[in-house]
C-alpha cells in the first residue's frame, strides 16, 4: 500500500469509524449471533488474491458487525466500563503508523521518555505519592492489563520476601499470598504462575455488610502462618471489587503489612482514576503511606481505549530484580550508563507498544477538568439510578452503592432463594436477549443480583430511563409467567 493509497483508504477507516460512533444507537448492544455463525460466514481458506480496502471494509459491515458486542453503546451495562474516545482512537493510530518498538530506551527515546511524563503526569491527577514518579525511588509503568500489572506486582513481593533468591535459585519453602473472597481472580492466576500455587492463596474474611477485607482476620492469618514456617509474600487489597466495587480499608490492612513486613499491592482497576476528582480522593485512603505497588485502569473509566493499564511501585528495585535480564544483544551505551530507563525490565514480555501516545493524547485533549467532569457525570448517573431503585418496592438495592455501579435484586414473593435466582437470571438473559441493554450478575451472601455499570461517555439519564423501564417490564412480566407455570 503506497502513501497516497493509505491516504485514500485511511480516510475510508477514518469515516467508517466516525459513523459507526455516530450511529451506534442504531445497534443491539449485545451481538445477535451463535457460537460459530461468523466463523461459517467467512471463507475457509485465505485469499489468493488481494481485495481492494473498499471491498475489506464492506465485509466488516456485512460478515462482522453482526458477531461485535457494542461496548461503546450507551447501553452497555454489562462490566464496568471500557472507555475509548476519539483522542485515544488517533493517538492509537499514531503509535500504530510509527511502529516502534519500545523495548528499550535506545530503540526509541520518545517511547520511553513520554512513558515516564504520562505516568507521572497521572500519578499527580490521582493524588498518589510522591515515591511511585519515575524521578523518584519508584516509577510507573503502563502494561496491557491489571492481570498483567498484579502478575508483576507478586513477582517483585516475591523477590523482596526473598531477598532475590528465587530469581536465581526458584522457590524452596512455603510462601503465601493474601486475598479476600471478592479479590479478582487474576491474583490466583498469578500465584500459579510464579510457582506460590493455587493452595497457598489464602482468602481473608470479609465484613458480611461491605464485603471488604476484615483487616483484624488478616492480621490474625499472618500471625498463623508465620508461626507455621510460611514466608508472607504479598497482600492484595482492592479498591473497587469487580463483584460491588467493596473497597478494602487500606490504611488498615496496610498497618497490618508493615507490622508484619509483608508487600501491599492495591488493585484499584476499576475504581483508583475517579481520584482524578479530589472529592473522590477518599477512595485510596492509606495508598501514600502503605502501598507498595498500585495499579488502576485508564482503559477502564478514562477515556483511553484499551489497552492501557498503569502499575506503580513505591520502590523499583525489588522489581528491576525480578524481571532484569541482561543478554548481550539488547547491551548498549545508554543502558550501561544507568541514565534511562528500559521499560522491558518492568513487564512480562521484552516487546512493547508506543502506548503513552494515546494516555498523552487523552490527558492533552480533555485536560484535568475534562477528564473530572466525566468522571462526576458517571458517579452522579449512577446515584441517580440508584435513588429509582431504592423507591421502587419490587427491587432491593445492594448497598453501599459505590461510585458508577449500581446492584440491585428483584423481589419473587413466595420464592425460595434459589427459585429466585433463576428468575432472577432469567430475567436478565430476556433482557440481554433483546439487544436493548446489556447486564451481567454477581451472587452475594448465595442470591444472584443485577450489576448496573455505568460510565460510557455515550450514556445519558434518557438512557437509564429507558433501561429501567424495561427491567421493570420484564420483572412484572417474569413474574406474570412464573405465576402461569404454577398454575398450570
Amino acid at each position: 500500500m503506497t502513501p497516497e493509497e493509505f491516504r485514500r483508504h485511511g480516510k475510508q477507516v477514518i469515516d467508517w469509524i466516525a459513523d459507526y460512533l455516530s450511529n451506534i444507537e442504531s445497534f443491539p448492544v449485545r451481538a445477535q449471533v451463535a457460537p460459530g455463525d461468523v466463523r461459517r460466514a467467512l471463507p475457509v481458506s485465505p485469499p489468493e488474491c488481494g481485495s481492494s480496502f473498499t471491498e475489506i471494509l464492506a465485509d466488516l459491515d456485512r460478515t462482522l458487525l453482526p458477531g461485535v458486542t457494542h461496548w461503546q453503546h450507551p447501553r452497555f451495562f454489562a462490566y464496568f466500563p471500557s472507555n475509548t474516545s476519539g483522542a485515544a482512537i488517533l493517538g492509537d493510530l499514531l503509535s500504530s503508523g510509527l511502529g516502534v518498538q519500545g523495548m528499550l530506551w535506545a530503540t526509541s527515546p520518545s517511547c520511553t521518555e513520554l512513558e515516564t511524563v504520562a505516568v507521572d503526569w497521572l500519578a499527580e491527577l490521582l493524588g498518589l505519592p510522591r515515591h511511585f514518579r519515575t524521578d523518584a525511588t519508584g516509577g510507573g509503568v503502563i502494561q496491557d492489563s491489571a492481570s498483567s500489572a498484579s502478575l508483576l506486582a507478586t513477582l517483585a513481593a516475591l523477590s523482596r520476601a526473598t531477598g532475590g533468591v528465587t530469581a536465581h535459585a526458584g522457590i524452596t519453602g512455603r510462601h503465601t499470598l493474601y486475598v479476600s473472597s471478592e479479590t479478582h481472580s487474576s491474583l490466583e492466576k498469578a500465584a500459579r504462575i510464579v510457582g506460590l500455587g493455587a493452595d497457598n492463596v489464602r482468602k481473608v474474611p470479609v465484613d458480611p455488610a461491605t464485603l471488604a477485607m476484615d483487616a483484624t482476620a488478616l492480621d490474625r492469618m499472618l500471625a498463623t502462618d508465620l508461626a507455621d514456617g510460611a514466608i508472607p509474600v504479598m497482600v492484595c487489597a482492592t479498591v473497587g471489587t469487580t463483584s460491588t466495587a467493596a473497597i478494602d480499608p487500606v490504611r488498615a490492612i496496610g498497618e497490618v503489612c508493615r507490622e508484619r513486613e509483608v508487600w501491599l499491592h492495591v488493585d484499584a482497576a476499576y475504581a483508583g482514576v475517579a481520584a482524578v476528582c479530589p472529592e473522590l480522593r477518599w477512595v485510596n485512603d492509606g495508598v501514600a503511606e502503605y502501598a507498595d505497588s498500585y495499579v488502576t485502569n485508564p482503559h477502564k473509566w478514562l477515556l483511553t481505549n484499551f489497552d492501557c493499564s498503569v502499575l506503580w511501585v513505591a520502590d523499583r528495585a525489588p522489581l528491576l530484580d525480578a524481571m532484569s535480564i541482561q543478554p548481550e544483544y539488547l547491551r548498549n551505551r545508554a543502558t550501561s550508563s544507568g541514565a534511562v530507563i528500559d521499560y522491558r525490565d518492568w513487564q512480562i514480555p521484552l516487546g512493547r507498544r508506543f502506548r503513552a501516545l494515546k494516555l498523552w493524547a487523552v490527558m492533552r485533549w480533555y485536560g484535568a477538568d475534562g477528564l473530572r467532569d466525566h468522571i462526576r457525570t458517571g458517579a452522579a448517573l449512577a446515584t441517580e439510578f440508584a435513588t429509582w431503585v431504592a423507591r421502587d418496592p419490587d427491587f432491593e438495592l445492594h448497598e453501599p452503592q459505590v461510585l458508577s455501579l449500581v446492584c440491585l435484586r428483584p423481589r419473587w414473593p413466595e420464592l425460595s432463594t434459589g427459585e429466585a435466582n433463576d428468575a432472577t437470571t432469567r430475567l436478565m438473559e430476556s433482557l440481554n436477549a433483546s439487544g436493548a441493554l446489556y447486564l451481567t450478575h454477581t451472587k452475594v451472601d448465595g442470591r444472584v443480583l443485577l450489576r448496573m455499570a455505568i460510565g460510557s461517555p455515550t450514556t445519558e439519564e434518557r438512557h437509564l430511563r429507558e433501561a429501567w423501564l424495561r427491567i421493570r417490564e420484564e420483572h412484572r412480566k417474569t413474574l406474570a409467567d412464573l405465576a402461569l407455570e404454577r398454575a398450570t
